[in-house]
């Protein structure tokens, strides 16, 4: 099952906001893992690197080691590098939390093998994402920020960026812009797949028809290194 929480303006407090989710998280944690602290749970979950959370292997020319913990990574482009993160890390026992993208992509996530039970998804995190994304950090291992065009100053980044640092979380940021990340994906679509409609002669698609079986993306990876 999906977990979905919505922070909404009209609500009593954003502190009060702030606390409820702050409780319901540890809730998660706790019942997911029996464990207090998440860098133990982060650890019993996806073993081998500790370091590192996968990727999908469509990534594994750009990301070859993995995605590092404890970073904060922007993706700018096309969203099927994100789906596919997300889909790679719970796959492999990790919990992700999506927040401030109302039309993620469940249907493409699940498509992609991701394990839906270990989602938890935010689609309306009130007027600060950032805070919300700051909270949820002390129990995932993978957090999805989207920012919805905002810019996030220095001084803010740093200091969500030392808290997922010392909790061993990732944060994935897109649609918008962070000061200081350790790490840029961009991603392009730069061609489709197109397979014969049913009614085409020879199973061969006429010029402008068929079914669009895949699409093909090219990415790469900078940091700051």
């Amino acid at each position: 099952m999906v977990a979905a929480v919505a922070l909404e303006k009209d609500q009593p407090e954003r502190a009060e906001q702030l606390r409820q989710l702050r409780r319901q998280m540890e809730a998660v944690s706790s019942r997911t893992t029996g464990q207090g602290s998440s860098d133990h749970r982060a650890q019993d979950v996806l073993p081998g690197v500790e370091s590192l959370l996968p990727v999908p292997d469509s990534l594994a020319g750009v990301l070859p080691r993995g995605l590092p913990r404890g970073a904060v990574a922007v993706v700018s482009g096309a969203r099927s590098p994100v789906v596919g993160m997300t889909a790679a890390v719970t796959a492999a026992g990790g919990h992700v939390a999506v927040v401030g993208l109302p039309d993620f992509g469940l249907l493409a996530a699940a498509e992609m093998g991701a394990d839906l039970s270990r989602l938890a998804v935010i689609p309306s995190p009130g007027s600060d994402p950032v805070e919300v994304a700051a909270v949820l950090a002390d129990g995932m291992d993978l957090v999805v920020l989207g920012l919805a065009g905002r810019s996030v100053p220095a001084t803010r980044a740093r200091a969500v960026v030392a808290r997922v640092r010392q909790r061993g979380c990732t944060l994935l940021v897109t649609q918008g812009q962070w000061q200081g990340a350790s790490m840029r994906v961009e991603a392009r679509v730069c061609g489709y797949e197109i397979t014969a409609g049913p009614g085409d002669p020879n199973g061969v698609p006429a010029p402008g028809c068929g079914r669009i079986s895949g699409v093909r993306v090219a990415a790469r990876s900078r940091n700051r290194r």
